[in-house]
């Protein structure tokens, strides 16, 4: 294509289409075709992809935002995240869902440019070299996702944010005092504005559709590297407080389980954290994650229900409160409940990809705000029935306090046991996806290169969760340093870099103060938390 002519191209909505040099061409192929398509440099020297009707003018785009660096799985793999509900509340209109650097619809249309191409031509065979391979060693076809109504959003974001963190709010109760509930309160309204901070910024700019996508169009590749692995090591944690959790609750239901083999002595606590290792194992090689995804789409579900368990045995089965042993306020202690509520609005790592599955995206706000209202109100009731029902002797986690007589109870503890073997395997499977876009472009069709991947990352989150099995504080140390950086520092950076010319003076004072509780609270939870730590090593 000569630069005389249009700077624009599209691809029609049906099967046939002209191409830059006038001849037709047709997109009906087989899925896998259609996704190997190479173009022509130079009828296309640069491209990107939107879904709109219209043509959209490169100039709106940021010189390297649609460049696919590193991670190109991050898309596709959170997905599975931010759509699980979907798979059983259905909606008939249906729209693809993957990466964005390779073309999965003809639906899609393309801009062209004759502006410099965005890879070179040994980088475009590398990259088509790994997405061929990637193919190959994942046969299933691109995942596809009904567009999600306004309730089934609303889930996704529950499912999402209600996580393990329920669990361990009585004993952020306890270790803030009532007063220090607040900051609960606060972190929920602060996430919820960084939220929509994160829908500014994907609005501003065509292609942009995830949070790397986001920092990369406000810092450049830096900006989406940092943040990248900040969202990996966020995911590797949480699979690590999974195994920590595990093996305390199957301990308390197992506690004479023990085992003596050549000198060594495993206990309970070492015995089940092994066995729960080897049981989700398998569950990690699996090439289709949507099988699993069927089953931890319960997870709001299994969060209404330890609700509905721990008022039971409060009000039902009448056990004593102690609520005399209650504190208003523990200073000593705040800043380990600050990271306790901070890890309670873990979730804007994949709140894009809910905002980008919605069919009526306008309702992000109201989506948004309805799922951090809910979870917030299950937070504050397990935190306050917890706490008044147990006081000082409160566990990081509830479950471990039940009664051991009581149905509810029982049910309780095996609904906590059951749910992260469901969780495990989605959430890890986004950091092995990352790895493997390392793999040497020689070594991309052998699959051994993979299920090492995937094995030692799961062997290593055994041995993390071994060498600090304690949920609460690792729990609050995620969510000073991580959770701080991804739900309220970055979302706000972002913000104010790629939307600067239509910024009002109340949303950057805001912005700054948001930056600043996230900088400050780190400054001191961590700390403690480290020290405390090292402390119940020594």
């Amino acid at each position: 294509m000569s630069n005389q002519e249009s700077d624009y191209i599209f691809l029609a909505d049906e099967g046939n289409n002209i191409n830059g040099d006038g001849k037709e061409e047709n997109f009906d192929a087989d899925e896998n075709e259609d996704n190997n398509i190479i173009m022509d440099r130079k009828d296309c020297e640069s491209l990107t992809y939107a879904d709109d009707d219209e043509p959209l003018p490169l100039s709106k785009l940021a010189d390297d935002s649609l460049d696919p660096s590193w991670p190109q799985s991050y898309r596709r793999s959170m997905d599975l995240l931010a759509t699980q509900s979907l798979n059983f509340l259905g909606s008939p209109k249906l729209s693809p869902v993957g990466g964005s650097s390779i073309p999965s619809s003809p639906r899609r249309r393309i801009i062209t440019s004759s502006e410099k191409p965005l890879l070179s031509a040994e980088e475009d065979q590398q990259l088509q070299e790994h997405h061929s391979s990637e193919a190959s060693f994942h046969p299933q076809k691109s995942p596809t996702v009904r567009k999600s109504l306004f309730s089934q959003a609303v889930i996704n974001g529950v499912n999402l944010l209600c996580g393990v963190g329920l669990l361990s709010t009585p004993y952020a109760a306890k270790q803030g005092g009532w007063a220090g509930m607040s900051v609960l309160f606060i972190f929920c309204v602060l996430s919820f504005y960084t939220g929509l901070f994160l829908r500014s910024c994907l609005e501003s700019q065509p292609g942009l559709k995830t949070y790397p996508d986001i920092a990369e169009a406000a810092f450049g590749k830096a900006g989406r590297l940092v943040i990248s692995i900040i969202l990996y090591v966020e995911l590797y944690s949480a699979c690590v407080e999974y195994i920590i959790l595990e093996s305390d609750n199957l301990s308390s239901l197992f506690p004479n389980a023990q085992l003596s083999f050549g000198g060594y002595h495993l206990t309970s606590h070492y015995l089940c954290a092994i066995m729960v290792t080897f049981v989700v194992l398998p569950t990690v090689w699996l090439r289709d994650m949507s099988v699993l995804s069927y089953i931890s789409a319960g997870g709001a579900f299994v969060s209404f229900l330890l609700v509905i368990c721990l008022f039971w045995v409060g009000l039902v089965d009448n056990i004593d409160f102690q609520t005399e042993s209650t504190k208003t306020l523990n200073l000593s202690t705040l800043p380990v409940a600050i990271g306790l509520y901070g890890y309670c609005n873990a979730g804007h790592a994949v709140l894009p990809n809910i905002y980008a599955s919605m069919e009526k995206r306008s309702q992000f706000p109201l989506v948004q705000f309805a799922s951090f209202a809910v979870c917030t109100l299950l937070y504050a009731g397990v935190a306050i029935m917890g706490y008044m029902m147990f006081g000082e002797s409160i566990e990081s986690q509830f479950t471990l306090n039940l009664p051991s007589n009581f149905v509810s109870s029982k049910i309780a503890i095996w609904a906590t046991v059951i749910n992260p073997f469901t969780k495990y395997a989605i959430t890890i499977s986004p950091v092995a996806m990352c790895l493997e876009e390392l793999i040497p472009s020689n070594h991309l069709g052998s699959h051994v290169y993979s299920f090492l991947i995937r094995t030692t990352l799961v062997a290593s989150t055994l041995v993390v969760a071994l060498t600090f099995p304690f949920f609460g504080l690792v729990m609050s140390l995620i969510g000073s340093l991580l959770t701080m950086l991804v739900s309220l520092i970055f979302p706000c950076g972002c913000f104010l870099r790629i939307v600067k010319g239509n910024v009002a003076r109340f949303q950057v004072s805001l912005c700054v103060l948001i930056i600043a509780i996230g900088i400050v609270s780190p400054m001191f939870g961590t700390y403690t938390r480290l020290s405390e730590i090292v402390q119940q090593l020594l």
